[in-house]
């Protein structure tokens, strides 16, 4: 199997629109995938997952269901070969453009949460757990 995932982390506006580009984060991932069959080994991938997503909320929800379980399959891969690919900084102006008048520079985009937004029928005496209301998107990692 092939999996593959990019992070768009700002638009690069050189001088000349030839030189314009993205800052990203990329990974490819190429492996044998098998099916998690014991059910153990899949709440624990499934709870790790979503420890991944959003930490500490496996402790503010039920564990899965039996039937819940049976209706979600988990892969696991072995890894043959992982590509990661990353471009920041910016923009790479022709030397004979720098001295144009046409803003050059990064516009960086930015995912983060808004406010969160309770379900009708939740009671009104339950709080927003910490876990959810301080939730961050993690930092891109910088290159050394």
């Amino acid at each position: 199997m092939c999996v593959t995932a990019t992070l768009l982390d700002g638009l690069v506006l050189a001088r000349s629109a030839f030189n314009h580009s993205v800052n990203y984060r990329s990974v490819v991932v190429h492996g044998t995938a098998a099916v998690v069959q014991d059910p153990q080994e899949k709440t624990a991938a499934l709870a790790a997952l979503v420890e991944a997503v959003a930490p500490g909320r496996t402790g503010g929800t039920r564990p899965p269901s039996r039937s819940e379980l049976a209706a979600t399959t988990v892969l696991r891969v072995d890894l043959h070969e992982v590509s990661v690919k990353v471009r920041t900084g910016p923009p790479d102006d022709d030397p004979e453009d720098l001295g144009l008048p046409y803003w050059a520079g990064v516009l960086p985009l930015i995912t983060s949460p808004g406010t969160p937004q309770p379900t009708d029928d939740l009671p009104a005496v339950v709080a927003v757990p910490e876990h959810v209301s301080a939730w961050k998107r993690p930092a891109p990692r910088s290159r050394s």
